[in-house]
């Protein structure tokens, strides 16, 4: 499986992983970056589709209804909470750019029944994780305690200069509920400045997967199973959009136990 996902383009949709195309089961990511006036669509069949205005303003429709003007920031490092739709399956939704915006689509297998509605920003608040140079600030969007979807977790997590993130390394690779849930997971990755980089790892205990990538901006990393840290450079701040999805919509995971003391040591200090 090719874990680093570079966007097609500058324009139009420049992501469009599906879980054919990966390998996996459960979680799809596209990403549309649009100009003012342009339009994107597209139907949800079998899937839930969770739409996260990443930065910019679109007028946005889940079937005839008709959600209005959303978005409000025009940066996400504003860190302010995002305006999401959720759109259930068996429906359809339309975006028509409003400034230029960049809207990200997270979906997954549902059963259906709950309806179109918003999810944000009403509800999300920014939360610190982490202490020292591990600390990251989280907008919960659709995590576990929001009952708002039938399969998808999507949360966005702001990473500080010199920071690391989703760190200690956790896996969630396993479905052993309630000691760990099998998740399969995408980040879209943003940097501040733009010209950044940071830097990602995937890898298993038993080295059977190994692989530390350069991400830049725009890229997505897919994590099909094992830990997966990363760390913003020094000067550079990191942005990323996590979309999980599995047999169960629960987030349970364990720690690398060759690095699950900094944790412990965290947690008693």
């Amino acid at each position: 499986m090719r874990l680093l996902r570079e966007p097609s383009g500058s324009s139009g949709k420049v992501h469009d992983i599906t879980p054919a195309g990966a390998g996996w089961g459960y979680v799809g990511f596209g990403l549309y970056r649009l100009a003012a006036g342009e339009t994107a669509a597209e139907a949800t069949g079998g899937r839930e589709a969770i739409l996260v205005l990443v930065e910019g303003k679109a007028e946005l429709w889940a079937g005839a209804q008709a959600f209005g003007l959303m978005g409000a920031r025009m940066d996400p490092f504003e860190r302010t909470p995002p305006h999401c739709l959720y759109v259930p399956p068996g429906s359809d939704w339309r975006a028509v750019a409003a400034t230029g915006c960049t809207l990200a689509v997270c979906t997954a297998p549902a059963k259906g029944g709950r309806p179109a509605r918003r999810l944000g920003p009403e509800g999300i608040e920014l939360t610190p994780r982490g202490v020292g140079t591990n600390q990251r600030f989280i907008n919960n969007i659709a995590m576990e305690g929001r009952d708002v979807a039938d399969s998808l977790l999507v949360t966005e997590v702001f990473t500080p200069a010199g920071h690391w993130s989703s760190y200690p390394p956790h896996r969630h690779d396993e479905d052993d509920f309630p000691r760990m849930t099998y998740l399969e997971e995408t980040y879209y990755h943003r940097l501040k400045p733009a010209q950044g980089f940071g830097i990602q790892r995937v890898y298993t205990e038993d080295g059977s997967l190994d692989e530390t990538m350069t991400v830049h901006d725009h890229d997505v990393v897919l994590v099909p199973k094992g830990h997966h840290p990363c760390g913003a450079p020094y000067g550079y701040e990191m942005y990323y959009l996590n979309v999980m999805a599995g047999p169960r919509r629960a987030w349970r995971f364990a720690n690398d136990p060759a690095h699950g003391w900094i944790a412990e040591r965290d947690s008693a200090s």
